[in-house]
């Protein structure tokens, strides 16, 4: 569960906290008028041009000037380059090996962690909006509390000051909504379907991105990229069929997988248009779209009665209850670091490959660990989503990449058969 609280932004991409999901990209004009999904590919492309104009304007100090003499580089991103290449590539593929782990590890084991505090026969806590509230709680703790370790001591950890400010809390609201409807529809689809059919019953990310980018921003997509979210959804639909064929299909489950992943692709695109209230921080947008949670789900969990569930819960004064609680909260704000340091360390593209395989993995792994059986088709269904997403994103960066080449193939795009 993807989660801006789950959410973590470096540059111009960001990526919601949706656990298994690969990272979504978002790129627009600095006022937010044109918001465009786009792929990873675009986003390392504009970042490295970014760069480009960054290192033109910004002066040098004389012993940076002396090392990329000596290095043979012409600007600061073919220094860094340059020090990355010295590296020896032993260290390279430990450090990548090291942080690619983390993540998987991470994302993994928050899923199964959730999975346990909103659907465990041990348990037997019935207040996943309550679940939600506290995560988020425990991210805005989070990130109060670093913000005033770095005022406190400078140099000790990079992390922007932190004063809320109920002007900028009302004009980031109406983004929170969507943050806490995508949050709370990946909890209850994970509550109500099995940790093996998670990644199917969220799939269809890439299909909304599509379809709301037509709708909202009247951006057209290639017969190929067309053809990818095709793919997903027959591997959607055929996931559906196999569980209910299975006997472990939850339509209710279903539905909220499916409203999670319209809610992911709605923040994925409006997120930039907030983000120059928050002066362009990830990390302020990230404070404020929880602090907002936690108050407007005060009034759900009266309403939905969980407080009194919660009071007449037998393990209310179990430690060990909340150690799992704030634990899981931690896994929340960790997954956002993580994802940005496997992308530090390795590229956006990789990043998505990476998300591919951890998916799979998760699959497998939860059928293992519950012991299920699963039949040929419900194998294949898994493997049409997952191909369907690696499609898709590889389909829009060449696109990209061919009009970076060719910016008059662009025009050309405009008369393809597309949404």
């Amino acid at each position: 569960m993807w989660r801006a609280r789950w959410g973590q932004q470096a540059g111009s991409y960001t990526w919601g906290r949706g656990l298994g999901s690969a990272a979504r990209y978002t790129r627009g004009h600095r006022g937010g008028e044109h918001q465009v999904p786009c792929t990873s590919q675009e986003h390392e492309l504009g970042h490295q041009n970014r760069v480009q104009r960054t290192d033109r304007r910004a002066p040098l100090k004389r012993s940076r000037i002396l090392r990329m003499a000596l290095t043979g580089a012409s600007s600061a991103s073919e220094e860094a380059d340059a020090d990355s290449r010295n590296k020896p590539f032993l260290l390279r593929a430990l450090q990548i090996a090291l942080v690619v782990s983390l993540y998987w590890v991470t994302s993994i084991s928050m899923v199964f962690l959730n999975k346990y505090l909103l659907d465990s026969p041990s348990l037997q806590l019935d207040t996943p909006i309550f679940v939600t509230f506290y995560q988020c709680l425990v991210t805005s703790l989070l990130c109060k509390g670093l913000s005033t370790l770095a005022t406190c001591c400078p140099g000790t950890v990079d992390f922007p000051t932190l004063n809320l400010d109920l002007k900028v809390a009302r004009s980031v609201l109406p983004l929170s909504v969507v943050f806490i409807g995508m949050i709370s529809f990946n909890n209850l689809c994970l509550k109500y379907v099995g940790v093996a059919f998670y990644n199917v019953g969220r799939s269809l990310t890439t299909v909304f991105n599509v379809l709301l980018s037509y709708v909202l921003l009247k951006q057209t997509t290639s017969f190929y990229a067309l053809l990818t979210c095709g793919i997903i959804i027959g591997g959607f639909w055929l996931g559906i069929d196999q569980e209910g064929a299975e006997g472990t299909l939850s339509l209710v489950g279903t539905v909220f997988g499916v409203l999670a992943s319209l809610c992911v692709s709605l923040n994925a695109i409006y997120t930039k248009k907030v983000l120059p209230a928050v002066d362009n921080s990830i990390w302020r947008l990230t404070f404020y779209n929880n602090v907002n949670a936690c108050v407007l789900f005060l009034p759900l969990m009266v309403l939905l009665g969980e407080l009194r569930a919660l009071l007449d819960f037998a393990y209310l004064d179990s430690a060990h209850f909340w150690v799992m609680m704030t634990l899981g909260g931690l896994f929340g704000f960790a997954i956002g670091y993580v994802t940005g340091l496997q992308i530090k360390f390795t590229s956006p593209l990789t990043h998505n490959v990476s998300g591919t395989a951890k998916a799979c993995a998760q699959t497998v792994l939860a059928v293992l660990y519950y012991e299920e059986t699963k039949s040929f088709l419900w194998w294949t269904s898994n493997l049409m989503v997952l191909g369907g997403s690696s499609a898709y994103t590889w389909v829009r960066g060449w696109e990209m990449q061919k009009t970076q080449e060719d910016p008059s193939s662009k025009e050309g795009e405009k008369s393809a058969v597309g949404v």
